[in-house]
């Protein structure tokens, strides 16, 4: 299971950062030619759509390497044992508002399949939506292997049963 993991997190990597290039490549292209007097009518859409993925496929990377904004210099202060119960409550109250994000992205992608956008005719913008709840399951899934190895290393439920 650890190597389809690692694999999927290879693949979510990979596929943001030629989503990202694309982005900036079209936003460049786009102001370039629009200056000219030749605008790219569907650049826009594409830019939204690239740059919603882009945005939650980036958020799971920076999840998983703890590279997102964090205040911590309160609970720094605080005793090991609260700090990981504050830590691992911070991670659970993630844990319940991605699964409202999946839930209402979920919803929000079904209702939009028949939206297309203006300058993409035939291009639903269900594919922009969808960023939503796959983000939200990528996190999700980051979120869980946190608290898993917050536990353990807090010698909760996982690590007594290594020790069994």
């Amino acid at each position: 299971m650890k190597k389809v993991y690692a694999h999927i997190c290879k693949w979510e990597s990979l596929v943001a950062k030629i989503m990202f290039v694309f982005l900036v490549g079209l936003v460049f292209i786009a102001a370039c030619t629009r200056y000219i007097g030749y605008p790219i009518n569907w650049s826009v859409d594409m830019a939204q759509c690239l740059f919603a993925w882009c945005t939650f496929l980036a958020a799971d990377i920076a999840m998983r390497h703890d590279k997102l904004m964090k205040v911590d210099f309160l609970i720094n202060r605080l005793p090991e044992k609260k700090k990981n119960f504050i830590e691992l409550l911070n991670l659970f109250i993630i844990l319940a508002f991605l699964a409202a994000l999946i839930g209402f992205g979920t919803t929000l992608s079904y209702t939009t399949r028949f939206r297309t956008f203006q300058g993409i005719p035939g291009f639903s913008y269900t594919w922009v939506t969808l960023s939503v709840p796959v983000g939200g399951i990528l996190m999700g899934i980051t979120t869980l292997l946190k608290i898993r190895d917050k536990l353990a290393t807090a010698g909760g439920p996982v690590n007594r049963e290594q020790k069994s």
